[in-house]
């Protein structure tokens, strides 16, 4: 029998709050308790953020009650923190209350100058100095905006094992899933003002939402109902975005298999490959390469080849270089020694999410300048069809860019990058502001793309399903080059390599065994004979739970054994794809060990 919740600390009843003619949210109820760790998910532009500032008092409800037990205090980390007239970023983050001593350890952690100008201070230094207000705080029920955007991969570490042993409630909104995955144990989902709980961590949340999705479709065609069955036709498209299966999973380790074989030898910052052929695919040939600023070396000696159809993550530390290699390798800048040779055909477009571009135009104007077309990959599509596969409403096609949420304008810029006939594409943190459905969206996107990929991230999950190889940074001069995704980049380190601050990359897994040529070990092969059967078998499984959950008065008439069939789907759907990315692993392995 599980223990019964303890009581509430925060409680709202029938929240309403208009949105112009209309409401964003009516009759919305939230419960929450000092055990509570909750991903908060929904769409751009559903009102994750208001609902932050909605639960912290900021923004006063329509209608409704909003209650506290106690003295609660609640701290929210804002998008967009507000510096008034501080002169420094110390003056900002100690006006929360803090201990300067704390204050200076937390800043120490996330790589923030407490002394830089609060004027002069950049966007993400300004989100920093808030996380560390907040975090210094101490509150009962914390509330974090998307908290890892502008941290790189070792603060995010950093931040998952700080929040891990906190003892505050919870609220998060974020893109980041590994994030999520780590530290959440239950998911609210914000839908068409609608706020529905599961019981279940962020790893659950596909499986959920795809049930009660598909609950509402059936109800909808019992109604008979058009319009009703119309407005699903988002979540029909991003359920079928989400599906893994081995096919993709097995094109992605094909492409880095394929990269593998091009650069035999020791992975190191040197790739080595022979050919010099005009007529071959590479499309940037950079040798020796050094650089530095003043007396900091930003590379040295660094040697790459990108060739068409490479997916290549850069990652490394704020300040390692990420963007400054991206510019020395499409010419914007040049280096102090080494040559880069770019092809004759090279087409780059670079998507940098500037939202300055979408001053005083409508949506029409931005994709398609004003006309009712665009060109996609040699293909004219109309306006309102291509803003379906962005996950718009075609609606929107009139509307100002300026008044769509922050998300939406990043999507729509997005959509109009991804349509410019290129052969490279340079994405900049492409994962920022984004909801989960976009970044499946972008994912399927560079899937698709025939071109060459360069991305800078730190977005670990992320890099996992879309890259075949990982540049890493450490912001020394240093350069590490590797075949396959983040993973399998931290499965290559040293095994002391861990989490540090001021120019390292968070590795922390320790690295496998040195393996002898020729053959898998017992282990493995039996493993790997016996893995098949067992995905068939999990499939199976799968199959029987969603049949299970299709019956359309389970939800009314049983409610926890929905509630335990929902559970766990989720948790055999994260076993399947483990396992499928097992096999997919050893059946390399065996190859490379035969060849």
């Amino acid at each position: 029998m599980s223990p019964p919740r303890p009581e509430p600390i925060f409680t709202l009843e029938s929240i309403g709050l208009k949105n112009g003619a209309g409401w964003l949210f009516q009759g919305l109820s939230l419960t929450l308790d000092a055990r509570d760790r909750v991903a908060l998910i929904g769409r751009n532009g559903a009102g994750k953020s208001t609902l932050l500032k909605i639960i912290d008092g900021s923004i006063e409800p329509d209608q409704g009650r909003r209650a506290l037990a106690g003295r609660l205090k609640i701290g929210r980390l804002e998008q967009d923190p507000p510096m008034g007239d501080f002169e420094a970023l110390e003056d900002y983050v100690l006006a929360g209350g803090a201990q300067p001593h704390e204050v200076a350890a937390l800043a120490d952690q996330i790589g923030l100058d407490l002394a830089r100008p609060a004027a002069t201070a950049s966007g993400g230094e300004r989100r920093r100095a808030a996380l560390v207000r907040v975090l210094a705080e101490a509150p009962d029920l914390l509330l974090l905006d998307e908290p890892t955007n502008h941290l790189d991969i070792g603060a995010i570490e950093w931040l998952e094992n700080w929040l891990d042993r906190s003892r505050c409630a919870l609220v998060v909104i974020s893109h980041d899933r590994a994030f999520l995955t780590r530290l959440t144990k239950n998911c609210l989902w914000l839908d068409r003002g609608m706020l529905r709980r599961a019981e279940v961590g962020f790893g659950g949340f596909d499986a959920w939402s795809e049930a009660v999705t598909a609950e509402e479709e059936r109800t909808a065609q019992r109604l008979d109902t058009k319009l009703r069955a119309e407005e699903h036709w988002l979540q029909r498209g991003v359920t079928a975005r989400r599906k893994r299966n081995m096919g993709r999973l097995s094109k992605l380790m094909d492409l880095r298999e394929t990269r593998r074989s091009l650069d035999r030898g020791p992975t190191s910052a040197r790739i080595t490959t022979e050919s010099s052929d005009p007529g071959s695919k590479i499309l940037i040939d950079a040798k020796g390469i050094s650089l530095a600023f003043g007396d900091r070396a930003i590379l040295n000696d660094f040697s790459l080849r990108i060739r068409k159809g490479d997916r290549i993550g850069i990652v490394g530390p704020n300040g390692a270089g990420k963007s400054t290699l991206i510019k020395l390798l499409l010419g914007q800048i040049a280096p102090d020694s080494g040559t880069i040779t770019r092809s004759a055909a090279l087409a780059p477009t670079i998507i940098d999410q500037h939202r300055q571009r979408l001053k005083g135009r409508t949506v029409r104007e931005v994709l398609a300048d004003g006309g009712e077309w665009i060109e996609v990959n040699g293909s004219k599509k109309h306006i309102a069809g291509y803003l379906k596969e962005y996950l718009f409403d075609p609606g929107v096609i009139d509307a100002a860019a300026e008044t769509l949420s922050g998300g939406e304008q990043s999507r729509l810029l997005l959509a109009r990058e991804f349509a410019t006939p290129s052969n490279l594409m340079v994405l900049d943190e492409p994962t920022n502001d984004l909801d989960m459905e976009t970044l499946d969206l972008i994912e399927e996107v560079i899937g698709d793309y025939a071109g060459t990929v360069v991305l800078v991230s730190h977005d670990r999950a992320f890099l996992d399903r879309v890259v075949t190889m990982i540049v890493a940074l450490d912001g020394t001069g240093k350069v590490e080059v590797s075949v396959g995704g983040w993973s399998d980049w931290v499965a290559r380190q040293a095994p002391t390599a861990a989490a540090t601050k001021g120019g390292r990359i968070s590795a922390a897994t320790p690295a496998s065994a040195p393996r002898k040529a020729g053959k898998l070990s017992y282990k493995d092969a039996r493993e790997l004979a016996e893995l098949p059967a067992r995905i068939a078998a999990l499939g199976k499984d799968i199959a029987a739970h969603e049949t299970a959950l299709a019956d359309p008065d389970l939800y009314a008439k049983n409610p926890p054994r929905f509630a335990a069939l929902t559970t766990e789907l989720g948790s055999l759907r994260e076993t399947l794809e483990a396992a499928e990315l097992r096999w997919l692993e050893l059946a390399q392995m065996e190859e490379q060990l035969a060849g």
